[in-house]
């Protein structure tokens, strides 16, 4: 880590450099749309998901496998993989169900000719809404588990666009930037530990959609799966956090959710499609 930052002086107008932006330079733009044709396949489920296993595509493979778990046969879904790196996401098809090029995407065939859902939290509360289930009815418990839900769609992106790229993928590694959203990181980590201090879960005594949203980001990092930054960001003392990290990390629809639209790692833990329970046979646990 540099000890002091190379100045730069913005230019008065900015211009795109489309070799800068390190690991991701190759799918960055500033500009949005398709730039290649090619439709998404489909498969005998009404629902179908586009998706990745990053933790943004996790939540909504955990909220499906979660569903399915309670007996809902109707939440049976199809997952394709999107590969980001390749710059998928910027097909005619995707782009079709979601015009901000961004995983997941979800389309259900059981309203209309298919009604498509992107952003993450408005397809966990979609479902949670369809299924009734996972979302408190409750006016008071309800309003808190939404909280929670928005409280994790902003703030994420400063611990995976703000801290996990400057501290993990950046080209060039400055102290400034990292020792910023560490301090923020830092403090989100506390906020979580402090509520569960007082609860279970994280927005009362219900296993909920805010749960889902928030564990594939903070369990992630508690468990060392993002960033490899758990012992710079001493996780473990945040004892209510780790708690509950291992809590909601030993479901079985957790360890099944985490494994569809994985593309890398250990074979056994990967899933790049899953079309049924069935698919699971093969992997590890």
């Amino acid at each position: 880590m540099s000890n002091s930052n190379q100045s730069y002086e913005p230019p008065k107008v900015w211009q795109w450099n489309p070799d800068s932006g390190g690991k991701f330079a190759n799918i960055n733009r500033p500009t949005s749309g398709a730039t290649v044709e090619k439709d998404l396949p489909r498969g005998e489920h009404s629902l179908q998901l586009y998706s990745l296993a990053t933790p943004n595509g996790v939540k909504t493979t955990i909220l499906l496998e979660e569903l399915i778990e309670t007996g809902e046969r109707s939440a049976e879904y199809d997952a394709w993989p999107i590969n980001i790196l390749e710059g998928d996401q910027f097909s005619s098809g995707f782009v079709s169900i979601n015009p901000n090029s961004k995983i997941p995407a979800l389309v259900d065939y059981s309203i209309d000719d298919g009604l498509s859902i992107f952003e993450s939290g408005a397809i966990l509360l979609y479902l949670a809404e369809k299924f009734n289930l996972f979302l408190p009815t409750d006016i008071s418990q309800r309003s808190n588990c939404m909280s929670w839900l928005f409280w994790q769609m902003g703030s994420a992106p400063f611990l995976g666009g703000g801290f996990g790229h400057f501290y993990a993928y950046a080209p060039e590694k400055y102290e400034y930037p990292i020792n910023r959203y560490t301090l923020e990181v830092k403090r989100q980590l506390d906020v979580l530990d402090k509520q569960l201090a007082k609860t279970e879960f994280i927005a009362g005594d219900q296993y909920t959609i805010a749960d889902m949203a928030i564990w594939p980001w903070y369990g992630a990092l508690v468990l060392n799966k993002v960033y490899e930054a758990a012992e710079f960001l001493q996780v473990n003392d945040y004892k209510n956090l780790v708690r509950w990290t291992e809590q909601i990390a030993s479901r079985p629809a957790v360890k099944r959710g985490q494994l569809v639209n994985k593309t890398w790692g250990n074979e056994e833990e990967q899933l790049p499609e899953r079309h049924s329970p069935n698919d699971f046979k093969s992997k590890k646990l």
